[in-house]
């Protein structure tokens, strides 16, 4: 039953989104594009976006590597 109600509530919640949107055109995309800036948007958010995944590979090795010196550490 809780299954059910929970089901229901997404889809209420997912079908209000659909009333904001009364135009098919955006300003905002419009005036970027016919200035030629958006490719300065896209490549801006690019950077942070290889940014972001070359710090999680990083942790990722850092963590790796201090799992190993542990694993090392415990088996002597």
């Amino acid at each position: 039953m809780k299954k059910l109600i929970l089901l229901f509530l997404l889809g209420v919640i997912s079908f209000f989104p659909s009333f904001a949107q009364t135009s098919n055109d955006v300003e905002m995309a419009d005036v970027l594009r016919s200035s030629g800036k958006i490719y300065v948007v896209v490549a801006v958010v690019c950077v942070i976006f290889l940014g972001f995944i070359i710090y999680l590979f990083t942790i990722d090795r850092k963590i790796s590597r201090m799992e190993n010196k542990r694993k090392n550490k415990t088996n002597y």
